[in-house]
């Protein structure tokens, strides 16, 4: 059985960067097969496209996202959308983050744990 504190050791780093984090939060809010346009997440999470792009492609390698490139008058257009990975992904984050919110003010520390005998 792990403890808290192991539980934060243990979070998700794909997710746990906090860019990252907020596209998953803003792309899991939205209605399923739902796909959320790059400039409006660029706009929602105030980064610069690079940023953006950066983290997205980190993203669709831990296969959590999907990305959609298209032509919309004739304009380049980038469509993102969650996996069903990355659906299960981010409710587990946050559960995950909700059980050590609970967990905090309960965790003991064993002041033996890091002494040397």
């Amino acid at each position: 059985m792990s403890n808290v504190f192991e539980d934060i050791a243990n979070l998700d780093r794909l997710i746990h960067e906090p860019a990252r984090l907020a596209l998953l939060t803003i792309l899991s809010r939205m209605h399923a097969d739902d796909r959320a346009d790059f400039v409006y997440l660029r706009k929602m999470i105030g980064l610069t496209e690079g940023n953006l792009s950066g983290h997205i492609t980190k993203l669709e390698e831990g296969g959590l996202i999907h990305i959609q490139k298209q032509f919309v008058n004739k304009r380049p257009n980038t469509q993102i959308r969650l996996t069903e990975t990355g659906e299960k992904a981010i409710a587990r984050y946050w559960r995950t983050l909700e059980h050590i919110i609970g967990a905090i003010p309960n965790a003991s520390l064993d002041a033996s744990a890091g002494k040397a005998e």
